[in-house]
């Protein structure tokens, strides 16, 4: 396990958390839980009820729908924020492409953040807008 000041500093290079002050970022260090996945393992299933996202700390992951690849993410990248924000189906399977270190952080601990530090809804709303607009259009 990782100490408060490792976890923010890695939470800092995060693009979603980059402009939140180190402050909120040791509270938001003292919530997440670290985890490791095997190369191969399944983090999560399409059609699951998402209540956690995830930062990756180290390795690949792969987001897909069956055999199509959506995007593989790497070191500082995250998954699985509409989710949190929003508890539907997943839209998508994660799998670890190699072996993974990974931060969770589950829906009531972010709510809780969010209430107390509008910096982080910022932060996921200013993400989630920019995958928005990167989405390719039809036609």
């Amino acid at each position: 396990m990782r100490l408060t000041i490792e976890k923010v500093l890695i939470l800092k290079t995060v693009k979603m958390l980059a402009e939140t002050p180190e402050e909120i970022l040791a509270e938001l260090a003292g919530i997440l839980t670290e985890i490791t996945v095997s190369q191969g393992e399944v983090i999560f299933e399409k059609g699951e009820i998402g209540q956690s996202m995830y930062i990756i700390i180290d390795g690949k992951v792969r987001v897909h729908d069956g055999d199509h690849t959506i995007v593989t993410l790497e070191k500082r990248d995250f998954f699985g924020e509409l989710a949190v924000l929003d508890p539907e189906p997943r839209s998508a399977s994660v799998t670890a492409v190699e072996e993974a270190q990974l931060f969770r952080l589950d829906q009531d601990s972010l709510y809780e953040l969010m209430a107390e530090h509008v910096e982080i809804a910022r932060g996921i709303i200013r993400v989630l807008c920019q995958r928005l607009r990167n989405v390719p259009q039809p036609g």
